[in-house]
């Protein structure tokens, strides 16, 4: 199927490696120029020369922290006019609800809500002036169903989610097409983080701890950042125009619920 995105600009965020670099070789495939973004430096020019070399396109590389004042600020100078925009960061890390207080609810908010929050403010006027515009926010499926030890992603998501509903709904008018996508657990460092973490508190090897959580996945196994990204660039592309303010699973079947 052609997408119909061939030499459109998309900016990704967090994408040197994990779902983020899955969405950016995915819509490289089809064509589109990359500005690409993350914090290190060497891991993202590796990924960005690598997709230069597969697919042909144009891809730019700003090297910083997406969640702060100054990260933003180097990476919207480098963006301009983008037609997509794919929101990405790294989730907060685990723990118990007796061990957050405020000022790690504000990090979390910062990097999950926030930051989201303020490159749409930034990019999707621009794409609302040119007709055309989408957005991907990447977000968790802890959205549909709360993940204990993930209380501060749950919440910072949440709230990102909330501000989607709204505001997908206000733009879509205008040829903006704003989603979310929700994974579940896939193959990238995170799940290796996880999965070292339940390794050390139950005294089980990180291949027991990935065994264990993979039977809890209908689909019996970890999803691959490919098909992420394939998810990703459809909902990016000319046929997802009546997907509107959507909640997009891609968990393997992980959250049970009819709706």
């Amino acid at each position: 199927m052609d997408l119909g995105i061939a030499g459109k600009r998309a900016l990704v965020c967090a994408s040197s490696k994990g779902l983020g670099r899955g969405c950016a070789e995915a819509l490289a495939a089809e064509g589109v120029h990359l500005v690409m973004n993350a914090r290190g430096a060497e891991a993202l020019e590796a990924a960005a020369a690598e997709i230069r070399a597969a697919h042909g396109v144009e891809v730019i590389t700003v090297a910083a922290d997406i969640t702060t004042e100054q990260g933003r600020a180097a990476v919207l100078g480098a963006a301009g006019d983008v037609d997509i925009l794919v929101n990405n960061a790294g989730g907060p890390p685990p723990g118990m609800w007796t061990d957050w207080e405020r000022e790690d609810f504000i990090k979390a908010l910062d990097a999950n809500m926030l930051t989201p929050i303020a490159l749409i403010k930034a990019l999707v006027p621009g794409m609302i002036e040119r007709g055309w515009g989408r957005v991907v926010n990447i977000t968790s499926q802890s959205v549909k169903s709360p993940i204990a030890v993930l209380g501060l992603s749950n919440s910072a998501r949440a709230g990102l989610t909330g501000y989607v509903a709204g505001t997908a709904r206000q733009v879509a008018g205008k040829g903006v097409v704003m989603n979310n996508l929700l994974p579940g657990i896939h193959d990238t460092d995170r799940a290796t983080a996880l999965d070292g973490g339940v390794s050390k508190a139950q005294g089980i090897t990180v291949e027991e701890a990935r065994k264990q959580r993979e039977a809890t996945i209908p689909a019996g196994r970890y999803g691959t950042a490919a098909e992420f990204g394939a998810a990703c660039a459809f909902l990016c592309s000319q046929h997802a125009g009546f997907i509107i303010g959507q909640n997009v699973l891609l968990d393997g079947g992980a959250v049970n619920s009819t709706l």
